[in-house]
């Protein structure tokens, strides 16, 4: 069976992890700026000073080790990959004619909020900083390439987080509404597909990285994620009264959720674990909290501070489709299990799977699970826009990468997805896998963990040519879309 004709097959990318240009054409620190490379094993760091003098870093991951009063910067003498990433900012025609190439139909991207907004609460966008984007959106058109952009993945302005403390504050409401007014306006006619947040539930686990919120306490976080909450639905709403066509979607981090056993604990722990999940995707495509997180806020005595038309707001911006990232599964067991992880979430190991060299575990039947989740709860078109494989790729003495591994675990990951579709009557949009092009790890700061089809010149440290070339990857990548799926 093949997929729908107009189905978007392409790739995914995030400007802090590919971009780079960080201080060309005017463009303000994000929060991504100051995070320094990592290692296998390390979490990132974090650069601040504290109002004493003193330098520090932090793991990116507990927000409760970040210090009251820190103001976050670059240091010298520390090396920090989103400053040059790998050099789409200066090399994106030579990219875009590679992901023509492979036959693209469309290119996930995300835009740097700083280099529209320096600070982020500007009133007014720099036009250096829109024009790079006209020009990238021309470029992709000119290939018949549809760009579905995030409007803000892991990039909050580092201007929001020194003067309010990130999203903890409801003015980045107004501030986010009116940078996506700038968007919709300004592409009106060059982007049609939107997602407001990449992974949005990472603000209960990374609240730092997803949204430049410093405090730990419960209650700060759950209110930072109701003001995103209420700022996508605004976009939403307004993205429709400027363009009817537009197509505005959320984007969550999923993964199928096993009970290790049959033991019933351990299926009430798996329950809890996907309703963490589904919280988000409830509220943003539903239009409203549901019972269980209610409950829990008021178990644990949470507070959410709302004003009077939140919940009406809510309401009118429940999204177009749902776009959600799926790299593995995990188990939860109410007894122990040897820990793994992956995509910034943890579990205990499945001994019916293998694993990656970073210990994510490798399900491909869990995507088909997951879409039919998905698809079932919410009805709404679904939207596959990360899915991959982090790997150590060999360069052979001829030239090539020879990533059969990867060829796999894309293969074995499509096949469910037909499935999904054809046997199961999802809805699915399109399709495009995390890092089509060799990019900085997100979780680590390695460019050693490589997903793309094409390999970029350049190490952990920073040092390489930055030239590209293609792996073994892009070429069955590309018969893939070809066949529209049907050759695998």
């Amino acid at each position: 069976m093949s997929l729908p004709q107009n189905f978007l097959w392409g790739g995914a990318t995030a400007a802090n992890q590919f971009e780079g240009g960080v201080f060309e054409g005017g463009k303000g620190l994000s929060t991504a700026d100051v995070i320094t490379a990592g290692s296998h094993t390390v979490a990132r760091q974090i650069t601040f000073t504290t109002k004493e003098g003193e330098k520090g870093a932090q793991g990116i991951m507990p927000a409760k080790d970040l210090p009251e009063g820190a103001v976050y910067g670059v240091q010298e003498g520390q090396y920090y990959p989103s400053h040059e990433g790998i050099d789409f900012y200066h090399r994106y025609k030579e990219d875009i004619a590679l992901f023509a190439e492979m036959g693209f139909k469309c290119f996930r991207l995300s835009i740097n909020w700083a280099r529209l907004f320096p600070v982020g609460d500007e009133t007014t966008p720099s036009e250096e900083g829109l024009a790079f984007y006209d020009n990238v959106f021309d470029e992709l058109r000119r290939y018949n390439i549809e760009p579905v952009v995030t409007i803000s993945h892991y990039e909050t302005p580092l201007g929001l987080v020194n003067k309010y403390g990130g999203w903890s504050d409801r003015r980045c409401i107004d501030f986010f509404v009116n940078y996506c007014n700038t968007l919709f306006t300004r592409y009106k006619g060059k982007v049609k597909y939107w997602m407001t947040f990449n992974e949005i539930n990472m603000m209960g686990f990374i609240p730092f990285f997803a949204g430049g919120v410093t405090k730990a306490d419960a209650n700060t976080q759950a209110q930072a994620v109701h003001h995103q909450f209420v700022a996508s639905a605004k976009a939403v709403k307004l993205g429709h009264e400027i363009d009817p066509e537009n197509k505005i979607g959320l984007m969550i981090a999923y993964g199928a959720i096993y009970g290790l056993t049959c033991k019933p604990e351990d299926q009430a722990l798996a329950m809890e674990d996907t309703r963490n999940r589904h919280f988000y995707s409830d509220v943003m495509a539903r239009g409203y909290y549901p019972a269980y997180k209610l409950k829990e806020y008021e178990r644990l005595g949470i507070k959410i501070t709302m004003d009077a038309k939140d919940e009406e707001i809510l309401k009118e911006g429940c999204i177009d489709y749902l776009g959600f990232s799926y790299y593995t599964s995990h188990c939860v067991t109410s007894e122990e299990g040897e820990a793994i992880g992956g995509n910034f979430s943890m579990g205990v190991k499945n001994p019916y799977i293998k694993a990656s060299d970073w210990g994510w575990q490798i399900d491909a039947i869990g995507l088909r699970i997951a879409l039919n989740t998905l698809w079932e709860r919410y009805q709404k078109p679904l939207f596959i826009v990360e899915n991959g494989l982090g790997a150590v790729d060999k360069v052979e003495e001829d030239g090539s990468i020879q990533d059969d591994y990867r060829i796999e675990y894309l293969k074995d990951h499509v096949a469910q997805m037909d499935k999904a579709v054809n046997e199961d009557g999802v809805q699915l949009i399109g399709y495009t896998p995390w890092g089509c092009i060799d990019l900085v790890s997100a979780g680590t700061g390695e460019m050693k963990k490589r997903y793309g089809f094409i390999y970029v010149d350049r190490d952990d440290k920073g040092n390489g040519t930055l030239n590209r070339s293609r792996k073994k990857s892009f070429h069955w990548y590309k018969k893939v879309i070809e066949s529209n799926g049907t050759e695998l």
